[in-house]
């Protein structure tokens, strides 16, 4: 089942936020993220917020969940107008979920709605994540038409029996295969996601999903290593000793065979898990996370923030509808980020990114940390002595533990 949301505060049920938090609003990079909590079938590895259709019985559907999504973007505009112009969205993100399962119309209006709402910026970036099982070429040409411009498979391993432990539906093939008809519907931005280190997997398994991606003219890369979630059915497979949990070494070795290939073939990291043929290709979307953009985050258990201030929706869709019909906010909860908050959380994620951290982001016990951290072969040490951290090739395999240093 979805993850439990973190603590917070009572959230206003008008949505209001303080008047700090909007001020530079439209200044800093906007984006819309809008969560889609509906799955075919809930995989085993996954504890993202998700229902099937079995599991939501009559509560909830997409057209109810499409009027939530109406009135929560609608609500984002009146609140983040208050203090100024409605700031128009520079990047749209469509996750889940399987947003693909919403069917291009549904998908379009979608867009439609943000645009009525926040509006888009000229060159905005819109992207959606899809499940390969649920595209076609008539989808992507679809979607293409109700302005997407950027597209996000979920491909995971071209083998078939890695895809049997992640309790994945598609078949090896169909990623690719949806990869070049995105490419000729007109996406000239198409992402493949890998997970690496599922109990089964070898090298050459990896290296074949590579072959795979790079064969199907993805332009960016996403590879994450598998993790184990409470309360997944993989989390209980590997407590009752069915399957080992991943080992820490082979997700290193994985990831160098990952960045190496990929390097090869003209992609490049531009963050740690991601991999982008150039700056146009790399997901605008995603930087604005890492380098302290905001966001409105729409749909049922959807984070936001927007100038030190994160707030999060009740997770489960009947509810978020209920709420939204009533005229108030789905907001479950916030927090409001001190100068030391968004410090410690400016370092957790910039350090990330391949232009690395400002060294004026550390405190003094920090640049010592960071001093050493270069000695020891973690971060570049001609960008530490020009005032950015930066990690190095081994950096990134120990990015995590580099974070505690600098914190």
């Amino acid at each position: 089942m979805p993850s439990q949301p973190p603590p917070g505060e009572p959230a206003p049920p008008d949505g209001s936020l303080p008047a700090s938090a909007l001020t530079g609003v439209g200044e800093r990079p906007f984006g819309v993220y809008v969560h889609v909590p509906f799955c075919a079938t809930r995989c085993g590895y996954c504890d993202f917020n998700t229902y099937t259709a079995d599991e939501l019985g009559s509560a909830s559907g997409f057209a109810d969940w499409l009027d939530g999504l109406r009135a929560e973007l609608d609500l984002g505009a009146r609140v983040l107008g208050a203090g100024g112009p409605v700031p128009a969205a520079r990047t749209v993100f469509v996750g889940g979920g399987t947003p693909s399962l919403l069917g291009a119309e549904r998908l379009s209006a979608v867009v439609s709605a943000i645009r009525n709402s926040f509006g888009l910026a000229p060159g905005a970036e819109v992207t959606t994540e899809s499940n390969p099982e649920s595209t076609s070429p008539e989808f992507f040409a679809g979607i293409r038409a109700g302005g997407f411009n950027r597209v996000s498979l979920g491909m995971q391993s071209a083998a078939e029996h890695v895809l049997r432990v992640l309790e994945r539906t598609h078949t090896p093939g169909r990623a690719a295969a949806a990869a070049r008809e995105a490419r000729a519907a007109g996406f000239e931005h198409v992402n493949l996601d890998l997970i690496y280190g599922t109990p089964g997997e070898t090298d050459d398994d990896l290296r074949a999903s590579l072959d795979v991606v790079l064969q199907a003219g993805a332009d960016h890369v996403s590879a994450y290593s598998l993790i184990v979630e409470d309360g997944t059915a993989m989390a209980r497979k590997v407590r009752r000793g069915e399957l080992p949990m991943p080992d820490e070494d082979v997700l290193a070795d994985r990831y160098e065979i990952i960045d190496a290939r990929l390097g090869e073939a003209g992609l490049r990291w531009y963050e740690v898990s991601n991999w982008a043929s150039d700056e146009a290709a790399r997901c605008a979307h995603n930087l604005g996370y890492w380098q302290g953009g905001d966001w409105w985050g729409a749909g049922p258990g959807a984070h936001s923030h927007v100038g030190g201030v994160r707030w999060w929706n009740v997770k489960h869709p009947a509810r978020y509808s209920a709420l939204l019909a009533e005229g108030r906010s789905p907001a479950l909860a916030r927090e409001l980020l001190d100068a030391e908050d968004q410090r410690i959380e400016r370092i957790m994620l910039e350090l990330r990114v391949a232009e690395g951290l400002p060294a004026t982001a550390l405190d003094e016990a920090g640049a010592k940390a960071a001093e050493q951290a270069a000695a020891d072969g973690l971060l570049r040490e001609a960008d530490l002595s020009a005032g950015r951290c930066v990690l190095t090739d081994r950096g990134r395999l120990l990015a995590d533990a580099v974070v505690q240093r600098l914190l």
